[in-house]
């Protein structure tokens, strides 16, 4: 089979995958959203919508850095890298952010959302919570601006949120399209 025909087969895969599967969100992740969405109301600004499609990404992620970042190599590859162990397109994110489109692209090439994502991720070596996640990306400038619309994010609007947290790691990604899929359920 031809490249075109096999990338078109995968596309169809992951988004059936996608589509057929509710995503759930847990109790610790609920948490962190609300948490989130009271520091912007104390900031003034809007909440924003959780997003089945976002979350669905935040906690593949979550999960994907959990079996398979390693931290003695961060250097080369940040915590925005994915890794070569999925069904998607592997990711090495560099520092000087040269590589970010590889990124930006994964809700669109996971969970057919129609737009990039922004994504903030915290590490805590005896397990990501909800208040000391938001507690380190409060304390440093760059994911402040993300989650308070300030600096280069002065310009979005974010329509859609996906909170993802596994083991040591809690992910959020950012959309500046509502997601036609909805939000994630409560998890039973």
């Amino acid at each position: 089979m031809n490249r075109t025909i096999l990338t078109l087969l995968f596309w169809i895969i992951a988004y059936t995958s996608f589509s057929q599967n509710k995503v759930c969100i847990n109790d610790e992740e609920k948490e962190l959203y609300n948490l989130i969405m009271d520091y912007r109301m104390e900031k003034g600004l809007e909440s924003i919508p959780l997003s089945a499609s976002l979350t669905f990404v935040a906690q593949t992620h979550s999960e994907d850095l959990f079996k398979n970042f390693n931290l003695t190599d961060s250097e080369n590859c940040n915590a925005h890298s994915w890794s070569d162990n999925g069904e998607w397109t592997s990711c090495c994110y560099t520092a000087d952010h040269k590589q970010a489109g590889c990124m930006w692209s994964k809700p669109r090439e996971l969970a057919g959302y129609n737009s990039e994502g922004f994504e903030i991720a915290y590490y805590f070596s005896s397990g990501a919570k909800a208040s000391q996640s938001l507690k380190g990306w409060k304390a440093s400038e760059a994911h402040n601006e993300l989650l308070t619309n300030q600096g280069i994010w002065g310009d979005m609007k974010w329509e859609a949120i996906g909170i993802g947290i596994h083991e040591n790691y809690a992910t959020v990604w950012f959309g500046v399209l509502k997601d036609e899929k909805g939000e994630p359920q409560g998890c039973k």
